[in-house]
């Protein structure tokens, strides 16, 4: 007789069910079980307000807990990114597979380039942190343009440029390669024009944390380096005591020689919204080999962020 099939809770947009099927396919390659999508409606998804406002921490992420918890599914796949920094005693996160282009992405009208919108330009985004890098970038290069805040869908977002409502949108590369829509992308932007959200690119998944057998077999999927990378990001993030709508970027990067891992480089940022002030630090030490000492690494940085004044720039919302 076959296993019953596993339960997986997942949002209902189109990139989340194109990750949780990725996601569902993997478990059941190793678990031998049939895996069925559950889709829940998030308050993220319903909610008209701009994610800034909403609080953006855990909008998208409370329904899919209160499912697992309640025992509707038996995991959920989130975007990392979306997740709150701190981790309830109940729910394990039992795998972080290996992470996507972390970069942000520019899709534009006929095919330009970021630095070459004309002046003026108006580029959508929903994202505090995208807005400071951008305005900072555009300050800093003698560029002249201006951030819209917009919302919803990737179609949406996308819509606005072709409606020529906008002359650009700026998204998540990971989130159009898993849509299959990466060849929509006008630009690429360097981590040195724009540090991605903490834990951009790689997912989440979760599970009740009484369930060891469970936990054993996502582990599987789990991916140690991007695990350690995005837990020092994540630790930067919580240490700035900011959500995830707050305007901070983080990145860490393996440096590596050849084939041999030999360091870890995390970065932050944090600015206000018009990209008048901006702190950005870096720091370089060896990859840490415990999930602690990859929280150490976070909060050290974020210790000479605050230093250098970064909790003043972070009260600003979009508006």
């Amino acid at each position: 007789m076959t296993e019953k099939a596993l339960r997986l809770g997942t949002r209902r947009s189109k990139l989340a069910m194109a990750q949780s099927r990725q996601v569902a396919e993997a478990v059941s390659q190793v678990t031998g079980r049939p895996v069925e999508l559950v889709e829940i409606t998030t308050y993220g998804d319903v909610s008209r307000e701009h994610l800034a406002q909403i609080g953006g921490t855990g909008v998208f992420v409370t329904a899919l807990r209160d499912a697992l918890l309640r025992g509707e599914v038996d995991f959920a796949v989130h975007s990392l990114k979306d997740l709150p920094t701190t981790q309830p005693e109940d729910l394990a996160l039992a795998a972080v597979p290996l992470r996507e282009d972390p970069r942000d992405v520019i899709v534009a009208r006929d095919a330009l380039k970021f630095t070459d919108l004309p002046r003026g330009a108006r580029i959508g985004t929903g994202s505090p942190r995208r807005m400071a890098q951008l305005n900072a970038f555009a300050r800093g290069h003698g560029l002249d343009i201006e951030t819209v805040p917009i919302r919803g869908n990737v179609d949406t977002r996308i819509g606005y440029v072709h409606k020529g409502e906008l002359d650009a949108v700026v998204l998540a590369a990971a989130g159009l390669q898993r849509i299959g829509r990466i060849d929509e992308v006008t630009d690429f932007l360097s981590v040195d024009t724009v540090l991605p959200a903490p834990g951009q690119g790689a997912l989440a998944i979760e599970c009740a944390a009484d369930n060891a057998d469970l936990i054993a077999v996502l582990g599987e999927l789990d991916d140690p380096f991007t695990r350690i990378a995005v837990t020092a990001e994540r630790s930067l993030l919580a240490a700035l005591e900011a959500g995830c709508s707050a305007p901070v970027g983080a990145l860490a990067d393996l440096l590596a020689d050849g084939q041999i891992v030999k360091e870890m480089r995390l970065r932050g940022v944090v600015g206000t919204t018009d990209g008048s002030r901006m702190v950005q630090l870096s720091t370089t030490g060896p990859v840490p080999e415990t999930h602690d000492r990859a929280v150490a690494l976070g909060r050290e940085l974020a210790a000479e962020m605050l230093a250098q004044g970064a909790a003043g720039l972070m009260g600003e919302r979009a508006q």
